[in-house]
């Protein structure tokens, strides 16, 4: 196996239900932390909804590995954000048999 080259430095996010003082709640959210990950792309899609166009681009994020249950462990429904860019995590695998890395598969939404 090649080890990844961990060039990006990706915030790891959470989302967070805030009081929208109207009896319901919004998501706000918080940074659990710095983590640097290999970002590889896959091929993307274009479809049209409301008058906009939006493409999705599914993605590869390698990061070290962190324990099952640690606030540094990504986790689905979680996100990076890289400066204003944001990647949605969908779904977190161990990259090789010994757990030293972990991929998340994510996907970037940019609205043209």
């Amino acid at each position: 196996m090649t080890l990844p080259l961990l060039n990006r430095k990706l915030v790891l996010e959470t989302a967070v239900r805030t009081p929208d003082r109207a009896g319901g709640y919004g998501i706000a959210w918080r940074p659990l932390g710095t983590l640097w990950a290999e970002i590889k792309a896959g091929s993307g899609t274009a479809r049209g909804a409301n008058g906009l166009e939006l493409s999705r681009v599914p993605l590869r994020i390698t990061v070290r590995a962190a324990p099952v249950g640690s606030e540094a462990r990504p986790a689905a429904g979680q996100r990076f954000r890289e400066g204003a860019r944001v990647y949605a995590i969908l779904a977190v695998t161990e990259r090789d048999t010994l757990a030293r890395f972990l991929t998340c598969h994510a996907e970037e939404e940019v609205v043209a």
